[in-house]
């Protein structure tokens, strides 16, 4: 089967046609465009700010990360220090309180 031939030259008073008809509206087809690119952002930003998070992963995640660990000693020497100053005692019961001030 031949397949057919397109001519150009029937095409382009058509097209020009339709062109000419479309320029009355450009304004509004302008508009359009742009309300639907910002509409598709906003949609896409949505989507990427709330995540749906896996429970699973959020868990294997906190098991891969360490534990922090202190060696005895250094324990200990923190004990002595908390017990002989009260300065150290408010100091401690702030930061348990209240770590982030």
């Amino acid at each position: 089967m031949k397949s057919p031939e397109i001519n150009l030259k029937a095409i382009q008073p058509a097209a020009t046609k339709t062109l000419h008809s479309l320029r009355k509206y450009a304004s509004v087809l302008t508009f359009l465009l742009f309300t639907g690119i910002y509409g598709y952002m906003v949609f896409q930003i949505n989507s990427f700010s709330n995540p749906v998070v896996d429970e699973a992963e959020v868990l294997s995640e906190a098991k891969a990360l360490p534990v922090p660990r202190i060696d005895e000693e250094s324990a200990k020497k923190l004990q002595s220090l908390e017990d002989n100053s009260v300065n150290v005692q408010t100091l401690f019961e702030q930061g348990r309180t209240n770590p982030f001030q």
